[in-house]
């Protein structure tokens, strides 16, 4: 899973100029942007053919980033995150109108997930804050598991591709709910 440091400023850079970049993830390669540029997400959705009303995952390697949204949780959810994260769990959690419509989509609850994988982890603190990561496919083909396939599907419509790695795990993240516990996607 190495990567080098340059390429982590080129993608930071690039998401910050609101480009859409593509990277290795726990399992998958994902397609990711800058969570808080609407012409950046939109185009990221175009890229999928995915309707905005699905909602995204937004991604962090430093848990602070998501303080906002989790400073009203109770010790026992607080509890639970710390024993998932970092690694690959997304949760759902109340979103309480602090993230834009365009990112959670017609939901209630955001999709979180406190990353382990280096490239990952290491491009969002260079960024400064969370990014949207959504698996690198078009709606309704497989996830890209190398470099090849996310340029296969999408050539140079991407601002950015590289990273590394994925961190081998067969199965995409799991998903769960923080209120109710169920779990949504089963994970590796």
């Amino acid at each position: 899973m190495k990567y080098s440091p340059l390429s982590v400023k080129q993608a930071a850079r690039a998401l910050a100029a609101g480009g859409v970049i593509a990277h290795p993830t726990e399992s998958v390669w994902g397609l990711a942007c800058d969570p808080n540029n609407l012409q950046a997400v939109r185009r990221l959705l175009q890229l999928k053919h995915r309707p905005l009303e699905k909602g995204l995952i937004l991604v962090s390697g430093d848990r602070r980033h998501f303080d906002p949204l989790l400073r009203n949780l109770s010790d026992q959810q607080q509890e639970q995150l710390d024993c998932s994260w970092p690694g690959p769990v997304t949760w759902l959690v109340p979103h309480r109108g602090l993230i834009p419509a365009w990112v959670c989509g017609v939901h209630k609850s955001v999709a979180l997930r406190c990353t382990d994988h280096p490239f990952t982890a290491a491009l969002t603190r260079a960024f400064g804050g969370a990014i949207v990561s959504t698996s690198a496919n078009p709606a309704g083909s497989q996830p890209a598991r190398n470099k090849y396939q996310v340029l296969r599907y999408f050539g140079r419509d991407l601002d950015f591709v590289g990273g590394g790695s994925t961190g081998g795990r067969s199965a995409p993240s799991e998903i769960r709910d923080l209120q109710s516990g169920r779990v949504l996607r089963a994970g590796a």
